[in-house]
């Protein structure tokens, strides 16, 4: 974004009393990370007030500044714009600039996987458009709109992740972005406190087809009876269909995992072989619908064969970590719910990357009145015959634990509610380099704090 203050008042019709030449690059909302620019937008919530934070934003080079119309004492002689609610206005300059952009924006979401779909799906596009993807968590109200005004102005693709805890948050940000294609990775259990049932889930997921552009595309998991009875309510919306049933656009079949990746033939919209540097089936069924959307953008097979091959995805997301001594962990603990732990714990027993199989779970959170269940079911995942070792942390894994019991002897499981360093000893004293060691756990949990015992820098 290069616009004027002035331009930007224009937007938000307000005034623009003096400095409207000023030239604005971006935005941002924390003086910490803000650069050289960028227009500071001051919240004030119940424990800080952004406001107090605007003339350490000039020392450390914006532009210029927001500043509520309720809040006394302005600062004066410096680029200023005044509006009712630094929130809403925003919202209102990334609406503005997303209508003025010629780009092609694509909707990610879904209770499991909208990251690593965004990574895979920007990874494959890269090589052919200039591509821009939501940066880390910046998926909600203020990280969406913050993404959207973050865009080059040459930007050919944007990739926008879509994270949502409530009805009609999904619904907000399409209405926002008007993506040209939407994706839906799946449907979980994430947030069944709020929203109830699987299904208030997958309804709340749907409305990502509220902002959808009328000639545009919704790409989902055909393996979801919930999405499937979605879609059949909506004759005149465009989708196509992944996933591993024959009923798919793009099928998946023969999948198989080294410690490098995952191979598997694909049939459907596109036929033949095809490999991705990221573990795990779910993995797989990420990068379909990438391939779907990269076919939908006039790619050959060929450049989509090479496209996803670069795939690379974020830190904690099914990550192959070495340690010196030479037990091998997967960091997928940047969130769980039962799905994604399901898919996890199902890889760990299947692949032959390791003779010597661990699983070091963590609390599932916000899962509701029926988290003992979730929390229980998962002994049910669990095959003793091919699992050696079970480290649970948490008080929720209790449930678990006491399940668990009944499968594994006393030595080959421990369970501890708030103490990490039991599990590092744990893993310390009977890890070797044959193991390889799952970390799953939802984010309030921070299993990776185990892996700085094993892992420098981490």
């Amino acid at each position: 974004m290069k616009k004027t203050l002035l331009e930007i008042a224009n937007w938000l019709q307000i005034d623009c009393k003096d400095f409207g030449d000023t030239v604005v690059t971006g935005v941002s909302i924390d003086t910490r990370t803000i650069k050289k620019g960028d227009l500071f937008i001051p919240f004030k919530g119940e424990k800080v007030n952004g406001h107090q934070y605007v003339q350490k934003a000039f020392e450390n080079g914006a532009a210029a500044t927001l500043w509520m119309n309720s809040e006394p004492n302005p600062p004066e002689n410096v680029p200023v714009l005044f509006v009712e609610d630094p929130e809403i206005a925003l919202q209102e300059m990334a609406r503005q600039y997303r209508n003025e952009h010629k780009a092609t924006f694509i909707g990610i979401t879904g209770s499991n996987g909208k990251t690593s779909s965004k990574d895979i799906l920007a990874s494959a596009l890269s090589p052919y458009f200039k591509v821009q993807k939501t940066i880390g968590n910046f998926n909600n109200q203020l990280g969406l709109p913050i993404t959207i005004l973050s865009l080059d102005e040459d930007t050919e693709i944007a990739v926008l992740e879509m994270g949502m805890s409530g009805f009609g948050e999904i619904e907000f940000l399409s209405t926002l972005a008007r993506p040209h294609y939407a994706v839906i990775t799946n449907i979980g259990e994430a947030h069944m406190q709020d929203l109830g049932s699987r299904e208030g889930i997958a309804k709340a997921k749907f409305e990502i087809i509220k902002g959808l552009d009328e000639h545009g595309v919704l790409f989902y998991d055909g393996d979801e009876p919930l999405l499937q009875n979605l879609v059949g309510k909506e004759p005149n919306l465009n989708v196509e269909s992944f996933g591993f049933n024959h009923e798919n656009s793009l099928i998946a079949t023969n999948i198989v995992t080294t410690e490098k990746g995952s191979r598997f033939d694909v049939c459907g919209e596109l036929n033949g072989e095809f490999f991705i540097p990221v573990l795990g089936k779910h993995q797989v069924k990420n990068a379909l619908n990438a391939m779907l959307i990269a076919k939908s953008l006039g790619l050959r097979d060929d450049q989509i064969h090479f496209g996803i091959e670069q795939a690379k995805l974020t830190d904690m997301r099914m990550q192959l970590v070495p340690t010196s001594d030479r037990i091998l962990f997967i960091n997928d603990a940047y969130n769980a719910a039962p799905t994604s732990m399901t898919a996890a714990i199902q890889f760990i027993q299947t692949t032959t990357m390791r003779s010597e199989k661990w699983l070091v779970l963590g609390d599932m959170l916000e899962l509701g009145e029926d988290e003992k269940h979730f929390h229980e079911s998962i002994s049910n995942v669990i095959d003793e015959s091919k699992i050696d070792k079970v480290c649970l942390f948490g008080p929720r894994m209790k449930w678990l634990y006491e399940k668990l019991q009944e499968k594994f002897a006393h030595e080959n499981i421990i369970h501890t509610e708030d103490d990490y360093d039991q599990i590092v000893q744990f893993i310390k004293k009977y890890a070797n380099e044959n193991s390889l060691i799952l970390l799953k756990g939802s984010r309030g949990m921070k299993l990776e704090t185990i892996l700085k015992s094993f892992v420098l820098n981490q």
